[in-house]
Formats: structure tokens, sequence, C-alpha cells
């Protein structure tokens, strides 16, 4: 029988699962499921133990019991549902604005990065906007006496 169990302390391990399942039956596994990314707990596991009526009965006894300063939640693990495949594709209508302008003596917002566009302008005695990156929309501009010498 496979088992849930939710609301696990974050620093519960494996074996300590097992541990405490083991004594209601004979337990097959324990596992806690883990983040991919930063390999800790996510605070659920399952256990699958050996005779069903075992099983059963460790439901009973262990469901909101409290374990670690947590109650527990115990019962039959469902099957699991297939989840249709997430499409990841690039997306090409992305549109990142830069920086907004400054205000009364300063300087233009920030640049954009790939694909985004520039910085905001710039307005009385300040400075243009920053530029954008690669395959740029460069909507950097500025007002008057922005640092624009001799236009």
């Amino acid at each position: 029988m496979n088992i849930y169990v939710g609301n696990l302390s974050y620093s519960l391990q494996e074996d300590e699962l097992q541990e405490i399942f083991s004594e209601y039956g004979a337990v097959s596994s324990a596992k806690i499921i883990t983040d991919r990314l930063t390999g800790k707990s996510k605070g659920f596991g399952f256990v699958e133990m050996e005779n069903d009526e075992e099983g059963r009965n460790a439901i009973e006894q262990l469901n909101q019991a409290e374990l670690e300063g947590r109650v527990l939640i115990v019962n039959e693990a469902r099957e699991r549902t297939e989840k249709p495949a997430r499409e990841f594709r690039p997306r090409n209508d992305r549109n990142f604005g830069g920086g907004g302008g400054g205000g009364y003596n300063r300087g233009g917002g920030g640049g954009g990065g790939y694909n985004r566009g520039g910085g905001g302008g710039g307005g009385y005695n300040r400075g243009g906007g920053g530029g954008g990156g690669y395959n740029r929309n460069n909507n950097s501009g500025g007002g008057y006496n922005n640092n624009r010498y001799g236009e």
C-alpha cells in the first residue's frame, strides 16, 4: 500500500520516516520529496507498506498525529495523474522597457538588455536615457538641455 505523508518537518530524514511507519508493519520504502534545484525537502513524502491492513492501521494511527511540532496528514496515496507536457518555446514578443527618466537635474533611465527597449529620456538639465541592448528599440532621448551640445 502506498501512503501519502504530508506536513512533514523539513529536517526529517527518510530513515526516520521509515522508522516511524515500521512500528505498524513492514515498510518497503520511504521517500521524502525534495526540490530539484535546492535538494531541500518539500515537506511531504510517500511510504510503501507491504501489507494493506498494516498500512491502513498506520494511516489510522498517524493521521493528525504530531511529529516535531507539526500535525501530520496521512492517507492512502492516489494514483499519479499524467499532466500534459508543458511546451517551452522562446517568445519573441517580449518587450522589456528600459528605466524611467530622471527628476530635475538627474540622469536618464537605464538601458535594456537583449531585445529590450531603451531607457527613459532626460528632461530639463538632465542626461539622456540609456541605450537598449542587442536588437533593441532605442527610445532614448532627452528634453531641454540634455547634454546634446550643438544639436
